[in-house]
Parts: structure tokens; sequence; C-alpha cells
């Protein structure tokens, strides 16, 4: 099963779902500001992006900037930084779509469509 973690407000989260609807792809959304992911779902995905931090956060968001973690992210712990993700859905990069196998963050067509095909 998709997980797909939004924020219902977000246009890139909107277009990913339309995206995900248009193809009939089975889905399940949550909520990332309410049901931020998991440690472990945050590890996968931290696996996924080859070990970078900075990848899975939401540098454009205006948490990530007020708590200053373009300075702290380089010599953050991956458990500091899972714990501010996971306390945090406003500092996860979005949408975040979860499944076995598979991890996407941000929304990109070509990139979806190669990996959900």
């Amino acid at each position: 099963m998709i997980t797909i973690y939004c924020y219902q407000k977000c246009s890139t989260c909107r277009a990913a779902l339309k995206w995900l609807d248009q193809r009939d792809i089975v889905y399940q959304v949550k909520a990332i500001r309410e049901t931020p992911p998991t440690h472990d779902e945050l590890k996968t995905a931290l696996a996924a992006f080859g070990g970078e931090l900075r990848k899975i956060f939401n540098t454009s968001g205006m948490d990530y900037r007020a708590l200053g973690l373009k300075d702290q992210l380089p010599g953050m712990s991956d458990d500091a930084a899972f714990d501010l993700l996971s306390g945090n859905g406003n500092l996860v990069k979005r949408p975040f779509l979860i499944a076995e196998g598979k991890v996407m963050m941000g929304f990109k067509q070509a990139e979806w469509e190669k990996v959900l095909r």
C-alpha cells in the first residue's frame, strides 16, 4: 500500500494526488502536519536519498528558516533530525510518498513516472 503524506493547502501535494488519481493508483493519505512520518519511515527515506539529510527536509519552509536549520543540519545526527521531523511535519519535504521499496519526496512528474509505472 502506498502512503502519501500531504498538506492539504500545498499545491504540489494536490498535483501529486491528482497525478495518482489519473493513473488509478491506490493510496492512503496522511496529513503531514497532524501525523508526521515515523522514525522508521524517515530512516527509509534517508537511505533512499543516499544519507543526505537535507533532501528529506522542507528547506523552503518557514519553520526550517525560523529554526536556523541550514546552519545546524551539517552537524546534526540522524536521530536528532528524525526527532525534529517526526515532531513537526512542516519540516518534512512534501509530498512524501512511501511504499514497499519506493520513496518519493517532492513531486516531479517524470521521476514519479519512472518509479510508479
